[in-house]
């Protein structure tokens, strides 16, 4: 075992030095021969790996590209024998799907049988170790094969050569929701739900991806705050059960307010409970919540009976299920995030996506990923709560919308703030959506 590790460690370090001198952040090995190479040249070189997967899982992320990267980011692909470079070609074209920067790939052995013509040919440099020639060459100069072996190895490459146009793989045709344009996610097919639609067509007319979290105990003030933002945002969020003098007057106020600037309301409620207790809540009590929220929330603690009982009481709502949570050790992690993305996809007509930190499904267009806990500066309050930059949220973490509270609230010019909140998310999903064209 010990020199086989051995082994694989001398053949990583040449994969690296025939790589020396190449532009790249991230080495990803092509699956699944490659990739003890590939660890080993992290491991070994200090350089960040990202595994490609051959097939989607049915849970969990569902990523085929796992790794923390940013789009523009460049990789370096690393395979142990290429012949066509079909593989490599293969892998190049999903890192490129994901945003990522591809313009070289190393291995060991090239038996020159039109792999760097093909790969050249898309943008791709192939760099080896050695090529065919050069090892029959040194095996017989080491009498290790007779000549006539040595002629007939070079005789078989000769003859046995791919022409250079690679044949595309049926990936191509994929494209990954947050890769595309708010626009083109609303008029998608399998964006039905009509909630999801008038948001992202608000978000693509407004330009902005900014929720406003209005967390403010007096009716008047969180009036008085949305009216003056209401021009920079494409929803406000509001707590109605910690508004001191809540009342009907302040709903209807409201809702104008929406009409008038052209955003939806989400109640933050955070649904929990058993299916008959949730339709109570959300459609009687003192707030009546379903009468006049576009969009609501709910934890998927109680299983997909919390769905049930909330579509029952709705009249006008689409549901955010909460994958993902911004406090310091909350437990929204693991198989919660597994379990809330299947309730999501077994309820696409009233799901329409999630509150999380990253995008947590990407290959339906119409589940909405929105990020909490975002401030222009990183951080944390004394309560456990995490910041994370508009860029880091919406670029590196392929979320769409930012929800800012304090940042905004707390600032001596809210106004002003709220649009530099604006243009920095919606500039970073500008950005995002640039680099995957």
């Amino acid at each position: 075992m010990q020199n086989v590790t051995t082994r694989t460690k001398k053949v990583s370090l040449l994969l690296h030095d025939a790589a020396c001198g190449l532009p790249y952040h991230f080495v990803c090995g092509v699956p699944y021969t490659a990739l003890p190479l590939a660890t080993v040249i992290s491991v070994e070189c200090n350089k960040p790996m990202l595994i490609r997967r051959r097939e989607a899982k049915d849970y969990g992320t569902k990523k085929m590209i796992e790794g923390k990267f940013s789009p523009g980011d460049t990789c370096l692909v690393v395979e142990d024998v290429v012949t066509s470079g079909s593989s490599v070609w293969e892998t190049v074209q999903l890192l490129q799907e994901y945003g990522l920067k591809v313009t070289d790939a190393v291995v060991l052995l090239d038996r020159e049988q039109g792999a760097g013509e093909r790969l050249k040919q898309k943008g791709v440099n192939l760099h080896s170790v050695l090529t065919m020639t050069k090892l029959v060459d040194v095996l017989r100069q080491n009498n290790k094969i007779d000549e006539d072996m040595h002629q007939k190895v070079l005789q078989f490459v000769s003859d046995n050569q791919f022409s250079v146009e690679i044949e595309e793989p049926p990936m191509k045709t994929r494209k990954l929701a947050w890769s595309m344009s708010f626009k083109e996610r609303s008029e998608h097919e399998q964006c039905k739900n009509s909630v999801a639609k008038e948001l992202f067509a608000i978000m693509e007319n407004k330009r902005s991806n900014l929720v406003l979290s209005a967390d403010l105990t007096n009716a008047d003030e969180i009036l008085k705050l949305v009216d003056s933002i209401g021009p920079s945002i494409c929803m406000v969020k509001t707590h109605v059960d910690i508004i001191e003098d809540f009342s009907r007057d302040f709903v209807n106020k409201l809702v104008k307010m929406a009409q008038k600037h052209n955003f939806l309301i989400f109640e933050d409620r955070k649904f929990a409970d058993i299916g008959s207790t949730v339709q109570h809540q959300f459609s009687g009590g003192v707030f009546k919540i379903a009468d006049w929220a576009h969009v609501i929330n709910a934890h998927s603690v109680p299983g997909p009976g919390v769905i049930q009982g909330l579509k029952k009481g709705n009249k006008q709502s689409a549901c955010l299920l909460i994958a993902e949570m911004s406090s310091a050790g909350n437990l929204a992690k693991g198989d919660y995030v597994k379990e809330t993305l299947k309730i999501a996809q077994d309820h696409p007509d009233f799901v329409i996506g999630f509150i999380s930190q990253s995008n947590v499904c990407e290959d339906d267009p119409q589940l909405i990923c929105m990020t909490p806990g975002v401030k222009l500066e990183k951080g944390g309050d004394s309560l456990g709560q995490q910041y994370v930059t508009p860029y880091e949220a919406v670029y590196a973490n392929h979320t769409d919308l930012i929800i800012v509270g304090r940042g905004i609230i707390e600032a001596s010019d809210p106004v002003v703030m709220a649009e530099e909140y604006r243009e920095a998310a919606f500039q970073a999903y500008e950005h995002r959506i640039a680099l995957t064209l």
